[in-house]
């Protein structure tokens, strides 16, 4: 028996989806803020589409990506961390039908770490 419902996103966005399901992965990068968000929007895009992109707070600490990668949504959330040289990166990805894709999110997440030491 599978349960679809609605799964919160990265993005602070909803989206139909399995819940319980692990769909997201977290890295934490002594980078600033903004060249991380930079990486993870190239890598989206290199990988797929970037659709959007915001500012979640207006204190700049809190950035989103949004992207389509191989049919699959891809979200990643970009925020400060403590202390306030390291950065958290959360990537987050669901088919069209709502199944969580650990190896999308895994791919995203390694890609934006291989872009952060280049």
């Amino acid at each position: 028996m599978v349960i679809t419902g609605c799964v919160g996103t990265v993005g602070g966005g909803s989206t139909v989806g399995t819940p319980l399901a692990k769909d997201k992965l977290e890295g934490i990068y002594e980078r600033p803020l903004d060249e991380c968000f930079t990486a993870a929007k190239s890598v989206i895009s290199t990988m797929g589409v970037l659709t959007k992109e915001e500012i979640l707070h207006e204190t700049n600490l809190v950035k989103v990506a949004e992207g389509r990668i191989n049919e699959r949504n891809v979200w990643v959330r970009v925020e400060a961390a403590d202390p306030p040289k390291f950065t958290l990166v959360t990537v987050q990805a669901r088919s069209s039908g709502g199944r969580a894709d650990i190896e999308t999110v895994h791919q995203v997440e390694k890609n934006i770490a291989l872009k952060l030491v280049r």
